[in-house]
């Protein structure tokens, strides 16, 4: 998958890794969290009709009749996969893993390592395991800057985003299982997003946190836009996991407020919150 960008992974050492690392089989997908670390702040949302930021990927909308394989080979099939891109905060203490599973279709990803680096990331670790899901690939990333972790939800999506894009840049036709075809000018599924019911429920976790799951249609600025509706009623996100599988958004964010778990009436409050946004008509209705 290929957005073009001028950094190279030289520097990590990475390109004979990505080679070496498809011969790697047999094991088994391990659940991811994406631990935020906010406590509540105020966060700008994303515009899906623009890109993240002037120095982040650019969202470049190109669809073709054939599939375009990283590495230079074609392959052509009539059962599409199902595109998942999965942000595990909890795996690894120092690094943010990345997971993305095309089925059999993905080579070693060299583009998609080029555009997370154009983010101001470090790719440190990369590996494959097969499954009978598909091929999953796993990158190790931190921060340039501090060579930590990500943690900033706005970066975290201008990650998912960026793969994604790389997604229907280089395999067009996951456009079809994907929601950002739309946003991204590539034409999606005629199943409307609409008809994707959207769940919410907040569960008691113990005396210091509760956990809420939520399951909705996916799009543009999701995950920046979930943190900050919690946030803006004073909840803490402690830690989450954020799961984009085609159409559908999962995710579970183990939250707190003053550091206990959420009373009944504040658990309304935020479910009736969220929902209210997630369900909300995307353009205005008239007056009359």
């Amino acid at each position: 998958m290929a957005v073009a960008m001028a950094s190279s992974c030289s520097k990590f050492g990475l390109y004979g890794n990505l080679r070496a690392m498809e011969k790697l089989s047999n094991s088994r997908a391990s659940p991811f969290f994406c631990s935020f670390g906010l406590d509540p702040l105020q966060l700008s949302c994303i515009n899906p009709k623009k890109s993240l930021s002037s120095s982040m990927t650019t969202i470049i909308p190109k669809a073709s009749p054939s599939t375009a394989v990283e590495g230079g080979s074609s392959q052509e099939t009539d059962v599409v996969p199902t595109p998942i891109v999965i942000i595990d905060q909890d795996s690894d203490e120092d690094a943010t893993i990345v997971e993305i599973t095309f089925g059999d279709r993905l080579g070693a990803l060299l583009d998609t390592v080029n555009a997370l680096t154009s983010l101001g990331l470090n790719v440190v670790k990369a590996d494959v395991y097969l499954d009978t899901s598909g091929k999953h690939n796993k990158f190790a990333i931190t921060k340039a800057s501090t060579g930590r972790k990500v943690d900033d939800p706005e970066l975290l999506e201008a990650i998912r985003l960026t793969i994604i894009n790389n997604l229907l840049e280089y395999h067009p036709e996951s456009s079809v299982q994907l929601a950002m075809g739309a946003a991204f000018g590539i034409t999606p599924p005629k199943i409307l997003l609409p008809y994707i019911a959207t769940h919410i429920h907040v569960y008691d976790d113990g005396p210091e946190q509760s956990l809420l799951t939520i399951e909705t249609a996916d799009r543009p600025g999701l995950l920046v836009d979930l943190v900050k509706i919690i946030t803006d009623i004073n909840i803490t996100v402690k830690s989450g996991e954020f799961d984009t599988e085609g159409l559908l958004a999962k995710a579970k964010f183990h939250v707190s407020y003053n550091g206990k778990a959420l009373i009944k009436p504040l658990q309304q409050v935020l479910a009736n919150s969220l929902r209210y946004y997630l369900r909300r008509p995307s353009t205005e209705e008239a007056s009359f």
